[in-house]
């Protein structure tokens, strides 16, 4: 049966040797306002969400500058800070926001310099333990916008470099310029065009973060089948699936609500049989 058991039952994960945090986090982009845009709708609630999943052990929080743009990471801070030692605080920059339900690359240098030190003064912080590159930019050169970061991390304002919504060859381009610890790519039980991904992320140990990782949770008899059975809902079975598809793997269900955010953590406790995740994932 789903519970509201922590998240400690989904165990850990190491990103870049020294950051070691659950491996159930929480995605921060839907404590904004509705298409990403402006503030929540009730700011009391969207800090209640945000204290509810610290409380039930979440330590990985992930936001990026550009939902809200900024609300989220200044809700972070206003609802966390000062924060608990070992919460996670990992942010991104290189999309911009000309306006509601527009998302537009931006990786020149002295943009994501701009951004991180945005994001720094935002959520409280004098390091980003992990600040993830949000998007290729097809007008700049990889190298340069992987170049930047790399001299943010050299001057201490970032911990660890990440990438997001990148190809296997764009992957292996970031890591010529720069150590990566993590990938976040759109990765579900219904959408695996990243699975190549995921399979290179845990032979080389770096952290994949799934984003949408709940959505198109029904539809498939085999997710349904696991929910009669453990007493669950769908969306908890495919964060539960998830979980057993890598060890490198590291959800970041979002939600604006307290409830919705333990439902998604009680996923955490969810044991599916080998035959059950074979069932989910379906034909090779």
């Amino acid at each position: 049966m789903a519970t509201t058991a922590g998240a400690a039952a989904a165990g850990d994960i190491e990103i870049g040797g020294d950051l070691v945090v659950r491996r159930l986090g929480f995605g921060a982009m839907r404590v904004t306002g509705r298409g990403i845009w402006g503030e929540p709708p009730d700011e009391s609630q969207a800090k209640a969400t945000l204290r509810r999943v610290v409380d039930l052990g979440v330590n990985f929080i992930d936001t990026a500058d550009s939902y809200g743009p900024e609300v989220s990471e200044l809700l972070i801070a206003d609802a966390l800070h000062p924060y608990d030692n070992d919460l996670v605080i990992a942010t991104k920059g290189g999309l911009v926001r000309p306006g509601p339900g527009r998302w537009e690359p931006d990786g020149r240098p002295e943009h994501l310099r701009e951004a991180c030190e945005g994001s720094l003064r935002r959520l409280r912080l004098e390091q980003i333990p992990l600040y993830q590159f949000h998007r290729p930019d097809p007008r700049v050169p990889l190298a340069d916008s992987l170049g930047a970061l790399a001299q943010l991390r050299d001057e201490g304002k970032i911990r660890h470099i990440g990438v997001s919504n990148v190809s296997a060859a764009q992957l292996r381009a970031a890591r010529q310029v720069t150590p990566v610890v993590s990938v976040q790519n759109r990765y579900n039980a219904a959408d695996r065009k990243s699975e190549q991904l995921v399979d290179v992320c845990e032979s080389e140990r770096i952290a994949f973060l799934p984003w949408a990782p709940i959505q198109q949770a029904d539809g498939n008899p085999a997710v349904a089948e696991a929910a009669r059975r453990h007493g669950a809902s769908p969306r908890q079975i495919v964060l539960a699936w998830l979980l057993a598809r890598s060890p490198q793997m590291l959800p970041i269900p979002g939600t604006g609500s307290p409830e919705h955010a333990e439902a998604n953590v009680a996923a955490a406790a969810i044991e599916l049989s080998p035959d059950e995740v074979t069932a989910i994932t379906g034909p090779a």
